[in-house]
């Protein structure tokens, strides 16, 4: 299951906008797609209660009879919407369960040198240092007329960090989100200027998101391996990252969602609430967090006990987690 976290510590980067498209197009796609909040105000909650049953859907957290975020049954994608200010272990347990960060930047000293100390400290954190969790970055609310586009694709390559292109400030995003759509959800005649910016950024988040199917995910159960459930023939989603421009669509119509046969085999977590046993080095977390925990208790043997405390935010308890296997 593709994770795609939007990341930044600094409030107002475009945060929100961000991971709301990104889960927009995946949805557009067909996929199951789950829009987590990972912040205690759960915004992106709030927005999804906005968007017109006709549009393709986006899934909130679930809640459980027990009052717990989960996600929900079926999804096949998350991105991941976080706070600013986030930092030490909420940071660094995020890294943990995602496949790849998307770092929104506005073109301003404070939000480059927030943006440079974010990356200063994902750098410390073995999965973005040895590439296994992915950081980009995308300029937003760009101004067309200026040079900010070139001045923030220099300062990220400066850091390393690839750019993958820059979006306008436009009120379109902002009427678009107050009616809990997208650019995606328009007609393509109004947001075409809009979504040729989206090209480049697309182009490389399909194969994160859709990664191309390994050999050996066609060998069938009997000879030890999994095979992938039967589905609709669809066009092989390429391995090279490519320019894309989303299909419109008319409201209500979905293309079936293909299965992420890179991932066979791994459970969906039940969770995204972590803990801090999960915390080990290379290791990944099946479940990731939007509250603080307390520490958890550890047994004879080693390992931590399986039961803890949980705190309450809005009325949402922090369920216990399990780890997921390190790759």
């Amino acid at each position: 299951m593709p994770v795609i976290a939007v990341v930044n510590r600094k409030g107002g980067s475009g945060k929100s906008t961000l991971a709301a498209h990104i889960a927009a197009w995946a949805a557009r796609r067909g996929s199951s797609v789950m829009l987590g909040d990972v912040d205690r105000q759960q915004s992106a909650r709030a927005w999804l209660k906005r968007r017109d049953p006709g549009l393709p859907v986006i899934a909130p957290w679930a809640v459980d009879q027990k009052n717990m975020l989960r996600v929900p049954t079926g999804i096949t994608h998350v991105v991941l919407d976080t706070p600013g200010g986030m930092h030490g272990f909420e940071l660094a347990r995020v890294v943990m369960f995602a496949d790849a960060i998307v770092m929104p930047v506005c073109n301003s000293m404070f939000d480059r040198e927030s943006a440079e100390a974010c990356h200063a400290e994902l750098m410390t954190l073995p999965r973005v240092a040895s590439g296994r969790c992915r950081l980009v970055t995308v300029g937003m609310r760009i101004d067309g007329r200026t040079h900010a586009a070139k001045n923030l694709q220099e300062w990220s390559e400066g850091l390393g960090i690839p750019f993958l292109g820059a979006l306008r400030e436009t009120q379109l995003y902002v009427k678009s989100l107050e009616r809990g759509m997208t650019i995606f959800d328009l007609p393509p005649q109004i947001a075409a200027t809009d979504l040729l910016q989206w090209e480049s950024i697309l182009g490389w988040l399909e194969p994160q998101l859709y990664p191309p199917q390994a050999a050996n995910d066609s060998l069938t159960a009997g000879a030890g391996s999994l095979a992938a459930p039967s589905a609709p023939a669809a066009r092989p989603v390429q391995a090279v990252p490519r320019a894309v421009t989303p299909a419109p669509a008319s409201p209500g119509t979905f293309r079936p969602a293909q299965p992420d046969s890179s991932r066979l085999g791994r459970s969906l977590p039940s969770s995204l609430m972590p803990a801090q046993e999960s915390m080990v080095h290379g290791g990944r977390l099946s479940v990731l967090g939007a509250g603080r925990l307390s520490s958890a208790p550890v047994v004879s043997s080693g390992k931590p006990a399986m039961t803890r405390n949980v705190n309450s935010t809005d009325g949402l308890q922090i369920p216990q987690f399990l780890k997921r296997a390190p790759h």
